[in-house]
């Protein structure tokens, strides 16, 4: 199973096409949050494919796609974590969410942090007051925020939900979109544990959040109940 093997494999599913598309799609563009990000042009279940192929690689070639200069090379290396982390012990998962972390850097794109920061990163989270995910979302990388949020996406799983709330807490006067996007989502899914939970924390913080970030957070609300919160002013 070599590293030449399965780089081979995985732009054997290259299409110019969807290259073009992705570089559009992630915002590629000077100024805009994937700037300079480079394509190849493959979709997520061609890359799932040599996941299943080659996730049994040393772990020294795998770091070499985490390391990448290509997005959809960068996420096969990041999948293969999370499939080898799905099936280790605890001490190898351990050490892969440590490897995980030590390789922040090259996980700097929102699909690249969905996709892997809550199977890697959730289940070595406390049910509450991580002192990670709070020095996270206090991050001045949009990337590293997004992970303090939408890790806890493994505890929501689990029905543990005060992290997320804390820690949107945190990221409520966040700027950027993909901060009040990722917010949103796990508010939302928190919601689907507990819409009481929910509904309290919007009755403190909906005047004061990013409508965005309000929006996502109550797009399954009845209509009535969605302009409760979206009339809400501050106090």
């Amino acid at each position: 199973m070599s590293f030449q093997q399965a780089q081979n494999y995985l732009h054997s599913f290259s299409s110019k096409a969807r290259k073009e598309s992705n570089m559009r799609f992630f915002k590629t563009g000077k100024g805009q949050y994937g700037e300079g990000d480079l394509f190849l042009g493959i979709s997520v279940p061609d890359t799932r494919k040599v996941v299943k192929k080659y996730f049994e690689m040393v772990t020294e070639d795998v770091l070499k796609f985490v390391k990448s200069p290509y997005h959809e090379e960068r996420l096969l290396g990041l999948l293969i974590l999370v499939e080898k982390h799905k099936r280790s012990s605890d001490v190898t998962q351990k050490k892969i969410f440590k490897t995980y972390i030590k390789h922040f850097p090259y996980v700097n794109n929102w699909d690249l942090v969905d996709t892997t920061a809550p199977y890697i990163i959730g289940p070595h989270l406390l049910p509450k007051n991580n002192k990670v995910l709070s020095a996270w979302s206090n991050s001045p990388n949009l990337w590293v925020r997004r992970i303090s949020i939408i890790s806890t996406y493994y505890l929501i799983k689990n029905s543990q939900l005060e992290e997320t709330f804390r820690i949107a807490t945190r990221l409520i006067s966040d700027e950027h979109d993909l901060i009040h996007k990722a917010v949103g989502w796990m508010l939302r899914e928190a919601g689907k544990k507990n819409q009481k939970t929910l509904e309290d924390f919007l009755l403190n913080y909906a005047s004061k959040m990013p409508r965005t970030m309000l929006r996502y957070s109550i797009e399954k609300f009845p209509e009535t109940k969605r302009k409760k919160y979206l009339d809400l002013k501050p106090t």
